[in-house]
């Protein structure tokens, strides 16, 4: 019953683990393919800023779900765990927060103009 248990637990744990990952993963490729000067026209940081919080997001991500898929043990629940789970905060920041300000900037002059109702 313990290995089962176990086995649930490995499980869940590493799904969640890969999502969050997958999630700091988008925000650090959508940061890096915006340019610094649209940061700059939207008032959110610099890019510098949102690299390094995004890149040390996903590189605590990784060390978090790198050592349970090598060993398949269960994830501790400890500092690792806090650090991703920081790691997607930031992420979830830049994806709710900053990416459509940045969506909204790049969409000027595009062709992207929202002509007519919401229909």
């Amino acid at each position: 019953m313990l290995t089962f248990l176990n086995f649930v637990e490995f499980f869940i744990l590493v799904a969640l683990g890969l999502v969050v990952l997958g999630i700091q993963v988008w925000a650090l490729i959508d940061c890096v393919r915006t340019s610094s000067s649209d940061f700059e026209r939207v008032y959110k940081r610099t890019k510098g800023f949102w690299l390094a919080l995004t890149g040390g997001a996903v590189f605590f991500g990784f060390l978090y779900i790198i050592g349970p898929l090598m060993t398949l043990s269960v994830p501790s629940i400890g500092m690792g765990l806090i650090l991703s789970l920081a790691g997607a905060t930031a992420a979830g920041v830049y994806l709710a927060d900053v990416r459509p300000a940045l969506v909204e900037v790049r969409g000027r002059g595009r062709g992207q103009q929202n002509r007519g109702s919401s229909w």
